[in-house]
């Protein structure tokens, strides 16, 4: 069974069509890679998928069950979790306690063990503060766990969403432009560290990236939007070898590259 199925998904604004009929399985394992120029569709379907947009046609299932008429917390509490292109942390908050937060909704003590901090509360909380030095140290945050979150490097503040991420304990992971602003040595720890999430987590990924060095190098499968329908679907190299796609986006110096 496929853990994220699209069927001939659709979504309308007004007249125009902003994802005309879209179709792809995701499976277990599989890190998914999504590209396409600027415009193409693809948050537009991050949005559709986690239910912050409505389908106009089609469906989606996660593990075989419909997201129709889901809204976005019920979708997120089946262990569908995203990254925003547009950096989304307490910004306030030291890096650590930005992790620290995302861990506690898994924690099931109720008010009175939170007031009295005893039994339950103790030891949840001494596994919920385990977790995020696990998930820092994962990410290369552990140096930085009590800066201000509004104070660390862009390419810092990428990794910490990750990090939140990662402590809603996803079974599917959806990244938006995870490598935005961040420098090539940056780009490949990351490619590495994708890889390391996947098979450290048993999850699933499904990634929207502009680098294509990183698209190329870490994706099981790719699937091409163009102006908001389907172009192509394949392996990397398939993708890079394909004259539709290298026309419509990867450009004239990616078609001379492939052809020698």
């Amino acid at each position: 069974m496929s853990v994220l199925s699209l069927k001939h998904v659709t979504k309308k604004f007004g007249g125009l069509t902003a994802v005309g009929d879209v179709s792809f399985d995701i499976e277990e394992g599989e890190i998914f890679g999504l590209i396409g120029p600027n415009g193409a569709g693809k948050t537009t379907i991050f949005n559709l998928i986690t239910a912050i947009y409505s389908l106009t046609e089609g469906e989606i299932s996660f593990y075989g069950k419909k997201l129709d008429k889901m809204k976005p917390f019920e979708i997120a509490n089946m262990g569908i979790t995203r990254t925003f292109q547009n950096i989304r942390l307490f910004k306030k908050l030291s890096t650590y306690d930005n992790v620290l937060t995302a861990c506690h909704k898994s924690a099931d003590y109720g008010l009175f063990n939170s007031i009295i901090r005893v039994g339950k509360f103790q030891k949840q909380e001494k596994e919920l503060n385990k977790k995020t030095e696990t998930l820092l140290k994962l990410m290369g945050l552990w140096d930085y766990k009590d800066m201000i979150a509004a104070n660390l490097p862009y390419g810092l503040q990428r990794k910490l969403e990750i990090a939140r991420a990662l402590a809603l304990n996803p079974k599917l992971l959806l990244l938006d432009e995870p490598a935005a602003g961040m420098n090539p040595e940056e780009t490949i720890q990351l490619m590495e560290l994708i890889r390391e999430i996947r098979d450290k987590f048993g999850l699933t990924v499904l990634i929207i990236e502009h680098h294509m060095d990183l698209i190329m190098g870490v994706c099981d499968r790719i699937f091409v939007l163009n102006f908001g329908i389907p172009l192509a679907q394949g392996t990397p190299s398939e993708i890079q070898g394909d004259k539709r796609v290298i026309e419509a986006y990867l450009g004239k110096e990616e078609e001379k590259h492939a052809e020698g």
